[in-house]
């Protein structure tokens, strides 16, 4: 049983029914987009005490904190505080990337910190595994990637970043486009590596039904992951980029038929013109699947405030009809973020998911900023403290150097205009 083959039947299930109530949302309808793939519920059926939520058509923006260990940085307890600082800033779920350490004792402690929805990219670990006991990347076997995959699963992982359109034809096509950044995603180069070393096609693509079969036992979804995203302005919407999509969107189908939930990953570097036309295009080749971007970063030169360009690139993105925001921190490009990288990172996301939210219309996401008016209004702190997006700055930076009785801010001071105007309202009443 998975979330689609219960909804093919008509059936709503449990699940379903907590989004339509969180979301605002008729349940048929919920049910209804489950079952055609615009709607996926991220929750492996072995995971009972878990905030899930569902991504997709009609249901607001999600936002995913990444994680993870590097070569460098190897401390179970630093990744776990980045994860509680993730949830203290409401990421909707987290994604572990370690690549370093122990993989399955960090993933466990990730998954025990924090009852979200936690995706993985299963390539990292098979590659990394295979890499210490035999001494290269490119003596992985197909078998090798399949028990991680099945490890993974059965620890609870609720989402799997595939890279199944990283084929031989799409490596073809990417040798011959002039790509200024090539290949940026850790994924894609493992796949590559392997590809090119052995001669062979990818495992993933190669034997899709064996991802298919895992992927329904546990009734985790697959985000169909961007291996040829481009990693630059200049590499943004090409012909790499797009043939690997219409692969994606070609395997998307065979897991709705499958009764298998599934989401396709999207860039990446995109100037600010071309993304309503890169979320089209993925809706049209995709049939509508929920689309999940990292960013999309609108410009390449501001390493330290990447954040902010992703939140800029998101929030287009996701008024254009993106579902799911990653998150990018300022420490992108630069060196692995800390804990205070990945709470700003989450709630510089939240805005932007919110502000899309606003533009596509979606049930409370306007009432929330027009309580937040009238609050301003009735200069009533207090509560413009709770319905800030982050309530802890906002607070902090009031009281930095505001006196607490002080009814009005250090910005305007007696002259504040809300003040002057509503007692000048006052008297011509």
């Amino acid at each position: 049983m998975t979330q689609i083959s219960e909804a093919k039947k008509g059936n709503i299930t449990p699940e379903m029914t907590h989004i339509a109530a969180v979301e605002n949302i008729d349940p048929q309808v919920v049910a209804q987009r489950v079952a055609n793939g615009e709607i996926v519920i991220l929750k492996n059926k072995l995971r009972s005490d878990i905030n899930y939520c569902g991504v997709g058509k009609g249901l607001s923006t999600k936002v995913n904190a990444n994680l993870g260990t590097s070569s460098d940085l190897i401390s179970i307890n630093k990744e776990v505080a980045k994860a509680k600082a993730a949830l203290r800033a409401k990421t909707d779920t987290v994604m572990d990337l370690s690549s370093s350490g122990d993989l399955d004792a960090i993933r466990e402690a990730i998954l025990a910190a924090a009852p979200v929805p936690l995706g993985t990219v299963p390539i990292y670990q098979a590659a990394i595994e295979i890499a210490a006991k035999k001494g290269g990347i490119v003596k992985m076997t197909p078998d090798d990637i399949f028990e991680v995959l099945e490890r993974q699963a059965q620890q609870g992982v609720d989402f799997f970043t595939v890279h199944c359109g990283v084929t031989l034809s799409s490596f073809e096509r990417l040798k011959k486009e002039g790509r200024v950044m090539d290949v940026v995603s850790r994924g894609g180069s493992f796949h590559l590596t392997w590809m090119v070393s052995n001669g062979r096609e990818n495992p993933l693509y190669e034997y899709y039904d064996r991802v298919l079969e895992i992927a329904k036992k546990y009734d985790i979804t697959l985000s169909l992951g961007d291996g040829f995203r481009p990693g630059s302005l200049a590499d943004a919407t090409d012909r790499s980029q797009v043939e690997e999509l219409i692969t994606l969107g070609e395997l998307a189908q065979e897991a709705l038929e499958e009764d298998v939930q599934v989401m396709i990953e999207g860039p990446g570097h995109v100037p600010l013109q071309e993304i309503t036309t890169n979320i089209q295009l993925q809706k049209k080749l995709c049939h509508g699947a929920p689309f999940y971007v990292l960013g999309p970063l609108v410009t390449d030169i501001a390493p330290g405030y990447d954040h902010v360009v992703s939140a800029i690139g998101g929030a287009q993105a996701a008024a254009a009809g993106a579902d799911f925001l990653c998150y990018v921190t300022a420490a992108e490009h630069l060196r692995l973020p800390t804990e205070q990288d990945v709470y700003d990172g989450v709630v510089v996301t939240r805005i932007a998911a919110h502000a899309a939210d606003i533009a596509k219309g979606l049930p409370g996401a306007f009432e929330w900023d027009e309580k937040m008016s009238r609050a301003r209004k009735a200069l009533d702190w207090e509560k413009q403290f709770d319905l800030s997006i982050d309530p802890e700055l906002a607070r902090r930076m009031r009281k930095e150097i505001q006196p607490d009785d002080s009814e009005v801010c250090t910005m305007c001071g007696e002259y504040c205009a809300v003040k002057l105007v509503t007692e000048t309202l006052k008297k011509t009443k």
